[in-house]
């Protein structure tokens, strides 16, 4: 059964954390961006609990508790449960999300891991886990939530070899043949995202951004919330802390001097700020990077970048 296409689906914007390959998420249901939507990452999804319809790229149909699916980037998804109105399902979905990057670096680490890659092939129509390993899947999905470092990363390898051991125990869900480009952010959201990225070391005012996108203040902060899934000022301080972040991985420069050089007017509100994104101070986020061998970030905004597809044709994010 196919799906109505003039039912648009919403951009969503993932920020991963800096020090962190990939997400792991859960949230409740209902949940503001439980919707109709797509991004340029990977997602495993697992429905913990409820029963209801999930649509993904051009299929239609019943889900069950324990559904583990797998949407490739670009794969318009949602999970939409049969629950009475006002009711919340407490952690209701459980998730990973990575970028078609880390896949490809994970598959090409060593030939063993290549047995991966038609998994990641499958999933740009949407996947279906049964049997098995569906319930492997489950399981090393649920241990990573607490698991942190390198024992995450193992897990993430264990997991993504379960899933693509046996492709009798995987369905392929949409029709439609994936897209062969990055599917395009609507102008204003291109505009909005390149203005931050040029200028986020300056005061920005959302009238002054709103004006350059063609829209009055609060249409554009009402568009800006929906197709991201973020408030425009707290799209600006992950701006800021990334630059931060790379500053902090690449140089020594003390921690004051690159508060203000990222846009921050004081101190407490820097610290505050990373530590609710990092998890950790400054200081601590340094020491670990160096302690760590990281390797310094060449773009601050790597991540970010990826999600304007009108930026720089042919850079490689």
């Amino acid at each position: 059964m196919k799906a109505d296409l003039r039912i648009v689906p919403d951009f969503e914007m993932i920020i991963c954390p800096p020090a962190e390959s990939f997400r792991w998420n859960m949230h409740d249901y209902p949940y503001f961006r439980a919707k109709w939507h797509y991004h340029p990452e990977y997602e495993l999804h697992l429905t913990r609990t409820t029963s209801g319809v999930m649509m993904v790229g051009d299929y239609i149909g019943e889900f069950e508790p324990g559904c583990l699916v797998l949407t490739g980037p670009n794969v318009p998804h949602n999970w939409v449960s049969d629950i009475e109105p006002g009711k919340l399902i407490r952690n209701r979905d459980v998730l990973i999300q990575f970028t078609p990057e880390w896949a490809d670096r994970v598959g090409s680490f060593c030939p063993e891991l290549g047995t991966i890659k038609p998994l990641y092939e499958d999933a740009v129509y949407g996947v279906q886990f049964l049997g098995a390993t569906a319930l492997e899947g489950r399981r090393l999905l649920a241990q990573m939530g607490s698991a942190h470092g390198a024992e995450r990363v193992v897990l993430f390898l264990q997991l993504m070899i379960a899933l693509a051991r046996n492709p009798a125990e995987r369905r392929r869900l949409s029709r439609l043949a994936p897209a062969s480009s990055q599917m395009e952010l609507p102008h204003e959201l291109d505009v909005a995202m390149r203005y931050v990225l040029e200028h986020y070391s300056d005061d920005i005012d959302l009238s002054s951004v709103a004006k350059v996108c063609g829209l009055e203040p609060q249409a554009f902060s009402r568009f800006f919330k929906r197709q991201t899934g973020h408030t425009f000022a707290r799209y600006v301080i992950l701006a800021r802390i990334y630059a931060a972040c790379s500053l902090l991985t690449q140089t020594y420069r003390p921690i004051t001097e690159i508060c203000f050089e990222v846009g921050f007017n004081n101190i407490a509100n820097f610290n505050r700020q990373f530590f609710k994104i990092c998890g950790r101070t400054p200081s601590d986020y340094r020491r670990n990077a160096h302690k760590i061998g990281t390797q310094a970030r060449s773009d601050p905004f790597r991540e970010i970048r990826a999600y304007s597809a009108a930026m720089a044709v042919g850079e490689k994010v």
